[in-house]
């Protein structure tokens, strides 16, 4: 059945559909050809034959809309006790993972509604409820819910000490990039692999710390620092509490005011030297992101610009890699519709202070 369900037509679009089959009546009194009338209405031959045939049964009653097929239907109030069913998740359904494909569905359909519906019905109701097909977003369990939200998670008094004192809202994070690049999406030929060639036996990794920073009135910025690391024996490869400390003295000096750094809550951020460091300078205030929460952070979102830039990209020498790194920052930074692109991915606003 090609509309099941009403078809997810409205009242108008019944009619319209009923007046195409009506002017096709008219033009069978007057003799045209189906290939003429089907071409003039632009519809197909099948369907100026099918309606042919009616016509000369039924005449133009036949013609008339009988209004949508006698389906299984599901009103307003089954879906809505149908989606209250689906935010359960599949486990609660007895499915071993946590995927909610249209077989599924309809299964829970049938249990929860007892209803017979087909996939591409269920397909159909969905899409019409504005469901989607989507990669899900990764949690942790440790994630408090509570602390994320905005008013409790940290976030929101840093907003007001930035409104309060003028200061920039500086968003901190790191990340790690190799010289074996991410996979994308390309084409090829079917049943032949794309092959990227890589460098197979290269330990060597580059990490980069990034700073977006906001403050209304002013254009965003990106302020990042690469960190190669070395391969000897004992030395370190992440940053030091006194590689974030220059950091911020970089951003202080470039943004030539005081800054609020919003960071998470790695081991490294809450050193005592970088705590010491803080106290003795009032331009510097630090606030922590809640545990398990990387959506709150803009400079995430700069980490996908930079993965997706990258992707399929063989680097033949680290300094390829350093270069490709260097070059896609850059692009990001003379571009601030990019950075407040990443802040608007988190959900927050930067308001301009309110006078007293």
């Amino acid at each position: 059945m090609r509309y099941p369900e009403g078809g997810g037509l409205t009242a108008e679009r019944w009619a319209f559909r009923e007046g195409i089959r009506l002017q096709a009546g008219e033009r069978f009194a007057a003799g045209e050809k189906t290939a003429v009338i089907a071409k003039g209405l632009r519809v197909s031959v099948r369907s100026v034959e099918r309606w042919r045939r009616a016509w000369r049964e039924g005449g133009m009653e036949a013609l008339h809309s009988t209004g949508p097929a006698n389906s299984p239907t599901v009103t307003d109030a089954q879906f809505s006790m149908l989606e209250e069913e689906l935010g359960k998740g599949p486990s609660a359904h007895g499915f071993e993972d946590e995927r909610w494909t249209l077989v599924r569905v309809q299964t829970a359909i049938r249990r929860r509604l007892r209803l017979s519906l087909s996939v591409a019905t269920v397909w159909r109701l969905l899409k019409r409820h504005g469901w989607s097909w989507q990669a899900p977003a990764r949690r942790a369990p440790e994630r408090d819910e509570h602390a994320v939200e905005l008013e409790e998670g940290g976030v929101a008094p840093g907003k007001s000490l930035a409104a309060a004192s003028g200061a920039w809202l500086v968003f901190e994070d790191e990340a790690g990039f190799s010289m074996t690049p991410p996979h994308a999406h390309t084409w090829g030929r079917r049943g032949h692999t794309p092959v990227i060639r890589v460098r197979g036996r290269s330990r060597r990794r580059t990490s980069v710390a990034a700073l977006c920073c906001y403050r209304p009135g002013e254009p965003s910025r990106l302020i990042h620092r690469p960190r190669n690391h070395l391969l000897l024996k004992g030395a370190r490869k992440s940053f030091s509490w006194q590689d974030y400390r220059d950091l911020l003295v970089r951003a202080h000096i470039q943004l030539g005011g005081p800054i609020v750094v919003v960071w998470d809550n790695l081991n490294t951020h809450l050193a005592a030297g970088l705590k010491h460091y803080e106290a003795e300078h009032d331009w510097l205030t630090t606030v922590r992101l809640p545990a398990y929460a990387p959506d709150l952070n803009p400079a995430e979102a700069v980490w996908s610009l930079v993965r997706r830039a990258t992707a399929n990209t063989a680097f033949d020498t680290p300094e390829d890699l350093d270069r490709k790194l260097c070059r896609e920052l850059r692009r990001i930074q003379l571009r601030p519709h990019l950075i407040d692109g990443c802040l608007t991915a988190t959900g927050l606003t930067i308001n301009p202070p309110t006078p007293p």
